[in-house]
């Protein structure tokens, strides 16, 4: 694919306020609006011939999903406080393609966010919680929102708890497993059997429109997903999809079965198309892209030839290893071309250190409700350096994808928190 460094269209949020900016302050509850500059400014990330990118924010923090409304206000959950709040609204309000307003909300950093029908939905590391909005599509109170869940475990690695919203207001919440190969503690054996399913290590399913649930009160759709940060549902073929994140620690814990060179390639970040009762086969099993097979984990007596997994699902799809695939969005707008109608865009948080690639935003290309090509790469160059040759710091991690009001892709990153709005013209 060709790839283009744009020219000089992009815009950033000045990192100093205006004179003229505005708060209201009334009181503890009232809304902080601030006046934003923009100023012009290059950007180095790719995109195919005919697409142009600029950035509409930055400076945000560590955002995670981005959620984009009917009426184009942009929300960014973010994993970390700033100034005792996690969510982020930002507004066009003259609708000039600037951002002019900011508003900052909630008190527990988080991942997930969605707006749908006449709700904002976002979750913190144990909770999903939902804001009323009124018939213009604002919050109607950031304050009180209504808790969906609450409980889910946190246990400080692989926490995130993204979620998405099926046509039959049902809610499908990833909770990622803590251990890494559900290994036994200070050993390079597996728990046998892996207890960590019981409460993570899948995705999770509960309603989207009862209120105080909890773990109980929810159904285990799909077992055996290690860490699924990027998950959408697929309105075409009402079915769930899921890129999950892989394993690691095969040379360190089993130098005897695995080189180095072989831990930095394996296992696949694999895509998967998931239905109720589906097992992706984590901890038992990895998937060897290289050999297109279910392999047995050394922690249960593989040696990286023995295949296993006879009641796992194979994925439809798999990206190179350690490229932590963060978000997904299958596309349904009508900006791009036709050939990206339905195909799934995933944003990629890492590198594989072995094909110097990665901080990338990729398109698999889908055909009746199936891959249809192999994945390729969008949009490039987040890292703002040469990954072959690094010098210098890497600039930006992909990590939050959303669909604008008219087609428009936004991609947000979590190192700086930038917002890059991508659009196609030709």
């Amino acid at each position: 694919m060709k790839h283009v460094v744009l020219r000089n269209v992009s815009y950033i949020l000045a990192a100093s306020l205006m004179i003229g900016s505005l708060f209201i302050q009334c009181n503890s509850k009232s809304k902080e609006i601030k006046v934003i500059e923009l100023k012009p400014i290059e950007t180095k990330v790719t995109v195919p011939d005919g697409f142009s990118v600029e950035i509409v924010a930055k400076d945000l923090g560590g955002i995670r999903h981005l959620a984009v409304s009917k009426n184009g206000d942009i929300y960014a959950n973010r994993k970390n406080l700033v100034d005792g709040k996690a969510i982020i609204l930002l507004k066009d309000t003259n609708k000039d393609g600037q951002i002019d307003e900011k508003k900052f909300f909630a008190d527990l950093p988080g991942t997930g966010i969605l707006v749908d029908d006449n709700y904002l939905y976002a979750s913190s590391n144990s909770a999903v919680f939902r804001y009323k909005l009124d018939s213009s599509g604002d919050v109607i109170d950031f304050d009180n929102p209504e808790k969906i869940v609450d409980g889910l475990i946190d246990m400080g690695r692989d926490n995130a708890k993204p979620f998405v919203i099926d046509s039959r207001s049902n809610i499908y919440v990833t909770i990622g497993s803590w251990n890494d190969a559900c290994r036994e503690e200070g050993s390079s054996k597996g728990i046998k059997p892996c207890t960590i399913l019981d409460s993570a290590g899948g995705i999770w399913k509960f309603k989207a429109d009862q209120l105080n649930q909890t773990l109980a009160n929810g159904m285990r759709y799909a077992t055996g997903v290690k860490n699924a940060v990027a998950i959408d549902w697929n309105f075409e073929t009402k079915t769930l999809f899921a890129a999950v994140h892989g394993r690691g620690g095969f040379y360190q814990h089993y130098p005897q079965y695995y080189t180095a060179k072989q831990d930095a390639e394996l296992p696949a970040e694999a895509l998967y198309e998931l239905r109720e009762g589906d097992d992706v086969g984590w901890p038992y099993v990895y998937y060897d892209q290289f050999k297109k097979q279910k392999i047995l984990a050394p922690e249960y007596g593989g040696d990286g030839e023995i295949m296993g997994g006879e009641n796992a699902i194979d994925p439809v799809a798999a990206f190179p290893a350690h490229f932590a695939p963060n978000d997904m969005l299958f596309y349904t707008g009508d900006m791009f071309p036709e050939r990206y109608k339905n195909g799934a865009f995933v944003a990629f948080h890492n590198q594989n250190r072995e094909l110097k690639q990665g901080y990338l935003v990729a398109f698999v290309p889908f055909k009746k409700g199936k891959p249809s090509g192999d994945w390729e790469v969008f949009s490039d160059n987040y890292a703002g350096i040469d990954l072959a040759n690094p010098e210098g710091p890497i600039l930006h991690r992909p990590c939050g994808l959303a669909q604008g009001p008219n087609g428009e892709l936004y991609v947000g990153e979590d190192l700086n928190g930038t917002i890059f709005r991508i659009t196609y013209n030709d």
